[in-house]
């Protein structure tokens, strides 16, 4: 007896919800992942820019929000704007034909080798990171931004 009206219950449930076109991407995606699924299912049913410009402006719109949103001073209208920011950016880079995914974890491998670049540096005078002016380690993320220039390409 309990089995039939649970049964009946998720019936219900179900016939209750209405369906969306975004019903079955998997929230247990990387949020990256997760957000350009998201916008391909929305684009296959219209809801897309047909260029790429409207974007471009979509992107600066939504800085210059997190930047209002800085000067506020409130953390949770921050975190919203730059969670805004990140999905305008997913569809720029679905716009021009980008996996952000694959694009974030290069551009986050290249800062590491660069960040590694620093370091070796700065060890080589003797002195902790934290012993440096952010002068001297932006002169030397220029510096390691020619080094690395070819290894980097790979």
């Amino acid at each position: 007896m309990g089995t039939s009206q649970s049964r009946r219950t998720r019936k219900k449930q179900h016939v209750n919800k209405q369906s969306s076109v975004l019903d079955g991407v998997p929230a247990s995606l990387p949020a990256l992942m997760h957000c350009e699924k998201i916008q391909d299912r929305a684009a296959n049913f219209g809801f897309d820019w047909s260029t790429v410009e409207p974007v471009f402006a979509k992107v600066q719109e939504e800085l210059s929000e997190v930047e209002e949103a800085w000067q506020s001073g409130n953390q949770a209208h921050i975190e919203e704007e730059i969670g805004d920011l990140l999905l305008v950016a997913v569809n720029l880079a679905r716009h021009l034909k980008v996996n952000p995914e694959v694009a974030l974890k290069k551009s986050t491998q290249k800062f590491s080798k660069r960040f590694q670049y620093i370091e070796q540096k700065v060890a080589a005078t003797g002195r902790d990171l934290k012993d440096c002016k952010l002068v001297e380690l932006d002169a030397y993320w220029d510096e390691a931004k020619v080094a690395l220039k070819s290894i980097l390409k790979n």
